[in-house]
């Protein structure tokens, strides 16, 4: 194994490059570096001597890969696009599209869902990233690097075929220090399926998760925001219809009158407010769920125009947009003591006066959206979910729209996948959008390629499945294989569909899917199309359409 350091800095405003062989240390003027290999972990630490603003830091890998190998890339955040490919695979983006394309997503924010900031999109065969961790297959043998840094940077895994190496790089993008710190710290571990994932969250000190698997029902996916007291009390009838009791009723996006806007319910939807609809979900015999975006808030929301300060900045001292969603968001700056401060009384209210036991708690990413001098993007996530799980105590929370690896261990269940669409891949115009975006096809295909976090990491929510007939466009076989995925893979079995309309063969598809976990021996990446899931009954084969 030849390593390879390739460094970019400045001192002051004069640049530096370092782009050296590395077998154990290098020192100069300006740092030292020093890369330790003990029992399968890798670490570079390095040491400046003054004050240092760093641009880029990359330990290169050689590797051969063989036709038989296949590839897993994790995608930045749990909405982001995350699969198996073979050798050849490409990392596709926004340069991939005409002009004018492209000028319509910057115009929509389309660019800060994911990765585009601060991450290469070469379209070209042979180039493909990943987040946190990446693993190399071949039949059931498998190589995982798994980060062992990420509360200080998120680490990018680049694989490139021509070079034949994989670069191992965290996202430090104008970190400045004048002290020590550990750069990379990546355990690499060769192994079966279930050893390497074992032995990989032995070595981050994870426990496994307490919470139990759910089996839920939430209002989005049927009224998305048009919801009131009417629907929800509604919606509890149609569970009666079901041949077992719901773990959870949880109440989605809608509820408030703005994003950003948490410490009461919009008055025309809930005039008596919330807690009597979360006493009605407990009188009948459900924990009571609440979705929040806690790192958020729209434009139009009285929490950004009564604080406009409250709010992360880009470089020009403007607040940055973190997305499209309602009329733009932005993110708060968790540092910001007044920002706890409103956090713990959103909270308390929550939880204490509300009397609601699980929240989902969404759209987390924008609190890292941007880095800062002192703080790299992961350490600002980590930050940020040490701080939900101090404001949240014992109660549950399911995370969405978060850098995975900042959750490992501190929320209960955590979304693996984007939003599922009522189209199997939503509309056409939104195909090249961006790997976050809303599509079933895609969900799925995370569902089953980031399995082996659940139980591990948290338990995983792979999103609703549908069975219902109404104002959905997928075929019954497209509904049925997103049932059965859930079914197989997932610890959260959420559905938004009125119940009271099934009929007999959809009440036994829907027993069916909720006895399949724990019946999934090993999965099988064919192609694009096609991935063999072993059952402990014999195999099922699973077309996804391209």
């Amino acid at each position: 194994m030849i390593m390879r350091c390739c460094l970019e800095y400045l001192v002051g405003s004069e640049r530096f490059f370092v782009d050296e062989d590395l077998k154990k240390e290098i020192s100069n003027e300006h740092l030292s570096l020093l890369l330790n290999k003990d029992e399968g972990i890798l670490s570079l630490d390095i040491n400046p001597k003054e004050k240092i603003e760093f641009k880029n830091i990359e330990l290169h890998y050689e590797r051969e890969f063989s036709l038989d190998d296949h590839l897993f890339f994790n995608g930045y955040q749990g909405w982001s696009y995350s699969h198996e490919d073979d050798i050849y695979t490409k990392k596709a983006g926004f340069n991939a599209l005409p002009f004018f394309k492209r000028l319509m997503l910057k115009k929509f924010y389309l660019d800060r869902y994911g990765d585009y900031a601060f991450a290469d999109y070469p379209n070209v065969a042979g180039y493909n990233h990943s987040w946190s961790y990446f693993y190399i297959r071949n039949g059931r043998h498998y190589k995982l690097f798994g980060s062992l840094n990420e509360r200080f940077a998120f680490t990018k895994f680049i694989y490139k075929l021509a070079e034949k190496e994989i670069i191992i790089t965290p996202n430090i993008e104008g970190y400045t220090s004048d002290k020590a710190f550990k750069a990379i710290k990546i355990c690499i571990l060769d192994g079966e399926e279930d050893e390497v994932f074992d032995k990989w969250f032995e070595l981050m000190g994870i426990e496994k998760p307490k919470a139990k698997r759910l089996l839920g029902y939430t209002s989005w996916y049927n009224h998305y925001q048009n919801i009131n007291e009417d629907i929800i009390n509604n919606d509890f009838k149609g569970l009666d219809s079901l041949p077992n009791k719901v773990d959870i009723f949880q109440i989605d996006d809608g509820w408030e009158s703005k994003i950003g806007d948490w410490l009461e319910a919009d008055k025309d939807k809930f005039k008596d407010g919330l807690k009597p609809i979360a006493d009605k979900i407990h009188e009948n015999g459900m924990m009571a769920g609440l979705w929040l975006a806690p790192f958020s808030a729209e434009s139009e929301s009285k929490l950004y125009k009564e604080h406009p300060d409250w709010f992360i900045k880009d470089e020009n001292g403007n607040n940055y947009i973190c997305g499209c969603n309602w009329s733009n968001f932005y993110g708060l700056d968790i540092y910001k003591k007044e920002v706890r401060e409103y956090l713990k009384e959103v909270f308390d209210k929550v939880f204490n006066v509300w009397g609601f036991d699980l929240v989902k708690l969404d759209f987390l990413y924008s609190a890292c959206i941007l880095p800062k001098p002192d703080k790299p993007r992961g350490m600002i996530m980590a930050d940020g979910m040490d701080l939900l799980r101090e404001l949240c105590g014992d109660k549950l929370i399911l995370g969405c729209g978060v850098p995975l690896a900042s959750a490992f261990g501190k929320v209960d269940y955590c979304r693996i996948g984007c939003d599922v669409s009522l189209e199997y891949d939503d509309v056409f115009y939104m195909h090249r959008a961006h790997p976050e975006r809303t599509s079933t096809k895609h969900c799925m295909i995370n569902t089953i390629f980031r399995r082996q976090l659940d139980g591990r990491a948290f338990l995983n929510d792979p999103d609703v499945f549908i069975l219902r007939d109404e104002n959905v466009k997928m075929s019954p076989l497209q509904k049925e294989t997103l049932a059965i995925i859930n079914g197989l893979f997932g610890s959260v079995l959420f559905m938004s569909d009125d119940a009271s309309k099934y009929d007999e063969k959809k009440i036994e598809l829907y027993k069916k899917i909720i006895n399949l976990k724990g019946k999934v021996k090993k999965v099988d990446y064919i192609n694009k199309e096609a991935i063999v899931i072993y059952e402990d009954d014999g195999e099922k084969e699973i077309r996804i359409k391209r």
